[in-house]
């Protein structure tokens, strides 16, 4: 097999990798409904129903969500902060002159 492996070209490799690796995820997936049926077949034998999830996370949703900027720099109206985290250091450098965070409010 191996001498196989070393005539084939590299497309003709790529090729076989995906075919392979295509399989896999198939044989995979088999097994995985097989038991999972094997579980459910089980529970109900003793009365108890259950769920099975496919693994996958519930998807939060606040994950990926923006949060309005509440300051902008006066000397630079690209630089604004929504409030959470640390202060930026333009916020700090004016903070340190005397000056409130409130004047920067949008």
């Amino acid at each position: 097999m191996n001498n196989d492996l070393e005539r084939l070209s590299e497309a003709e490799l790529a090729n076989v990798i995906a075919n392979a690796q295509r399989a896999l995820k198939e044989k995979q997936h088999s097994k995985r409904k097989g038991v999972i049926a094997q579980i459910k077949e089980l529970a109900a034998s003793i009365g108890v129903s259950v769920e099975i999830t496919d693994g996958d996370k519930p998807v939060s949703s606040r994950r990926g969500s923006k949060v309005a900027p509440k300051y902008r720099n006066p000397n630079n109206h690209n630089q604004t902060w929504t409030g959470r985290g640390m202060k930026p250091r333009w916020l700090q450098a004016l903070i340190q002159q005397g000056r409130h965070a409130d004047e920067f409010l949008i």
